[in-house]
């Protein structure tokens, strides 16, 4: 049987839903939050992209929420190679890791986010080929599919032998405590290997240059004059969206989301149960930018839009924002969805006016 790695770590995108940017050293508050453990979950939706090779394949991974359990919950073959800790971590990721590469696998899948890369990368380094399955709050490294079922889809065709052209990308990690504090500071810890497919994986985030500065502002300007009376909007995450903010002399949350209503401030940084509590009885709009060099629309740092919530808004209260550079720099590809569930997913998915300027708008698809 062809043998396949798989570590899910369990805690991975917690504190998404709740508004806490991130997990590291958050995992009680985000539980005492209500969040929800999603790892598992998408490690899964990775996983049926593989069951029509079900039969030919021995899964090799963790006990439990590690991996196994999901794995055998669909009835793959396994091999549990680590036990891990009551709660678990960075070391237990690495240790399953390295066995991985001892029991030679084919392919190694991991369900998390930048900090579980670059985790494994320590472990492994980068001979290995790897496919990330997206499961953590903002995830800037390329190592990663652009949802859990094109993980599947790629590690499927890279068995299969449909691809296999590799090729080394980068391991990005971010400071989540500067993060929370709305400072974003990306740093390289090294470099794995995937295979080659651009249509399935997500592309490095890039950030918005200063010279697009005076389009966003323009942008602004134009949301701002269109917004109607007693009306909610959620103001999503990003710089092109913050000149709303600024515009309107606000105060912002640049990696978070913002509510108000008559062009005033209802509260900062809010996330699922509180937006719908704050705006219960009122029309609730969301306004979105896409995600620089990936173009992802939902699923990359907006955890706090829950399904509850996107289902409230509807696909035609969602107003997207971005300059023509960043449209452009998708090259005509879709925007991307990605809200951990297919089925949401597919309710959102179509036709999207993009704002681009004031009075200047593209249509653009997402799927």
């Amino acid at each position: 049987m062809t043998k396949i790695g798989l570590i899910v770590n369990p805690i991975a995108g917690l504190g998404g839903s709740v508004g806490l940017k991130g997990t590291d050293g958050m995992v009680e508050e985000a539980l005492r939050r209500g969040a929800e453990p999603l790892s598992n979950a998408r490690a899964a939706a990775a996983l049926r992209a593989l069951m029509p090779l079900r039969d030919t394949l021995l899964i090799c991974t963790g006990a439990d929420q590690q991996g196994g359990s999901c794995a055998e919950s669909l009835g793959f073959k396994t091999r549990i190679l680590h036990e891990a800790s009551p709660r678990s971590d960075a070391a237990d990721t690495r240790a399953l890791a390295k066995k991985l590469i001892e029991e030679d696998v084919r392919i190694l899948l991991f369900a998390g986010g930048d900090g579980t890369a670059a985790d494994i990368y320590e472990a492994i380094g980068e001979k290995q080929p790897v496919v990330g399955i997206p499961a953590g709050v903002k995830i800037y490294s390329p190592v990663y599919a652009s949802t859990p079922k094109a993980a599947g889809e790629l590690a499927r065709l890279y068995l299969a032998g449909t691809l296999t052209t590799l090729r080394e990308v980068e391991v990005l990690d971010i400071d989540e405590e500067l993060y929370r504090r709305d400072r974003v500071d990306v740093r390289l810890r090294g470099y794995l290997t995937i295979p080659e497919e651009k249509r399935l994986m997500q592309g490095r985030k890039a950030p918005s240059p200063l010279s697009e500065a005076a389009a966003a502002h323009a942008i602004a300007g134009s949301i701002i004059r269109d917004m109607e009376p007693d009306t909610c909007y959620l103001i999503g995450a990003g710089t092109t969206t913050r000149r709303i903010m600024e515009r309107l002399e606000l105060p912002n949350t640049l990696i978070g989301v913002d509510l108000i209503c008559n062009k005033k401030l209802i509260e900062a940084d809010v996330y699922g149960s509180r937006i719908l509590e704050l705006s219960e009885g009122w029309p609730l709009k969301l306004i979105l930018t896409v995600t620089g060099g990936q173009g992802f629309l939902l699923g990359r740092g907006s955890q706090q839009l829950t399904p509850d919530v996107l289902r409230k808004i509807g696909k035609e209260n969602i107003i997207v924002v971005a300059t023509q550079k960043k449209m452009a720099a998708l090259g005509g590809q879709p925007l991307r969805l990605d809200t951990g569930m297919e089925e949401l997913d597919g309710q959102l998915a179509g036709y999207y006016r993009v704002i681009t300027g004031y009075d200047q708008v593209v249509v653009a698809k997402a799927e």
